[in-house]
């Protein structure tokens, strides 16, 4: 690995170009901005290491997707997943300098989409070009087939992603895969991720009347709030306990490596606690029950609720309809689409026939492998690389795409990258840190690396 860090090192203002251009490309999917722009340029940077490489904008809906493919000097294939779209940059007067041009601050960069996910992918094209030009062969071949997908829908969801994997099974064929996130905790310690929670969101809707009335009326006529307050009271009790029948039936065990890694999680919680301001978490846990919580848990949560009046000073309304909108995250192997079945059978039998789900979408949970072996080469590059023990998490809880490379594939996906936990993804003053940008191209050259030599 010492050639190919003195090339990084010598390498990395190039590399910071690259990303600068990148960023400037406002390729906001909700948006609908600069995709068609982005999707090529995000096809020249993967020529430019002698990939071939193909925007694929006709196979489903949605934003294209760029494939790529690098030939190497044995059987086994790598696929790294990435995506060009970002997050809107609103509001813009919560930046401290223009979101899609990238600001230098000592060692820290700015920009919408640096972090998530557009430094990930040039962090990943620097540790090619490393080792193209440093390891022994003909025409700077790698030791494995590297392959990119890179979708632009990933922040509205990836809509199309699993229909577009199953169509490209065969092309997209590989052993293992990188996912798009990664990097390291408040301690500097590499987190290594092996799945994500799914998700189901839906919006239930109350109607009581043709229109809102006086509040007087309210001894006679139903109040939608209340009705919808009501109808969310049946889905948890007060142990966080979701009361949906059924809704834990499909849920995985740990695995004993699943539950190893857990004990070997450090107990940050007190963190979290402090810089969100609560006196408790639910249930009073902390240390191992509150990760197992965090890593294992399906959960029920209100996102808002919205009904009557809300504005300033007085209105002595009765409301005749009241919205909320709730998110549940999945654990392997939940499926959103039955869990979306059972909520609606639980509310009818609860006697809220009447209260409608106008809207739902899922995404799958995914897990990798505890015991595969690709899980040891990503933990112990990233032990030699960053010269501490890395932090292993049998799954994240938020909710990625993962599960159409796992299941379609049938890959295990582990995170390698750069980020950090101020990366302030989605939010204003996104950021990368170079230290960590370095350490996380150098950890996916030595995954490469160690791939081809087993």
């Amino acid at each position: 690995m010492t050639d190919v860090t003195s090339y990084i090192d010598a390498h990395l203002d190039e590399a910071l170009k690259q990303l600068r251009d990148y960023v400037a490309l406002p390729s906001v999917a909700a948006q609908d901005a600069s995709i068609a722009e982005t999707a090529a340029f995000v096809k020249a940077m993967l020529e430019s290491v002698g990939a071939t490489a193909e925007v694929l904008s006709k196979e489903a809906p949605g934003n294209p997707v760029v494939l790529g493919e690098l030939a190497g000097t044995s059987s086994k294939t790598l696929l790294l997943y990435n995506h060009y779209d970002v997050q809107p940059a609103e509001p813009f007067d919560l930046w401290t300098s223009p979101p899609f041009e990238v600001r230098r601050e000592g060692d820290v960069l700015y920009g919408r989409g640096i972090s998530d996910n557009k430094g990930h992918l040039v962090s990943r094209l620097l540790a090619i070009r490393a080792l193209q030009a440093v390891l022994p062969g003909k025409d700077g071949a790698l030791p494995v087939t590297i392959k990119f997908l890179v979708e632009g829908d990933e922040e509205v969801g990836s809509p199309k992603l699993d229909e577009f994997v199953a169509q490209h099974r065969v092309r997209l064929a590989a052993d293992v895969a990188l996912h798009e996130g990664g990097g390291v905790n408040a301690s500097g310690r590499p987190l290594v991720s092996l799945g994500v929670k799914g998700i189901l969101a839906v919006q239930l809707v109350a109607r009581t009347a043709k229109r809102d009335s006086h509040s007087s009326y309210g001894a006679t006529v139903p109040n939608a709030a209340w009705r919808l307050v009501w109808a969310l009271a049946t889905l948890k009790d007060a142990n966080e306990r979701v009361r949906i029948p059924g809704f834990y039936d499909a849920v995985r065990p740990a695995t004993e490596q699943e539950e190893a890694f857990l004990r070997e999680l450090p107990h940050e919680e007190e963190t979290t606690r402090q810089n969100l301001g609560v006196r408790d978490f639910v249930c009073g846990v902390r240390g191992e029950a509150y990760s197992r919580r965090m890593i294992f848990e399906p959960t029920c949560t209100i996102n808002g609720i919205v009904s009557g009046y809300t504005g300033e000073g007085k209105k002595t309304v009765l409301p005749a309809e009241a919205m909320a909108k709730l998110d549940f995250r999945l654990v392997p192997d939940q499926d959103p689409g039955d869990i979306a079945e059972k909520l609606r059978r639980h509310l009818d039998a609860e006697g809220f026939r009447d209260v409608e789900i106008a809207a739902s979408d899922g995404e799958f949970p995914a897990r990798s492998d505890a015991d595969h072996p690709f899980v040891e080469v990503v933990r112990s590059t990233a032990r030699e690389v960053y010269g501490k023990e890395p932090v292993i998490y049998p799954s994240g809880a938020g909710t990625q795409p993962l599960h159409p490379m796992m299941h379609h594939l049938g890959v295990p996906m582990a995170s390698a990258g750069i980020g950090h936990p101020d990366s302030r993804a989605h939010a204003p003053d996104e950021n990368i840190v170079l230290p960590n940008f370095v350490l996380g191209t150098k950890h996916v050259a030595a995954i490469i690396e160690r791939l081809g030599a087993g």
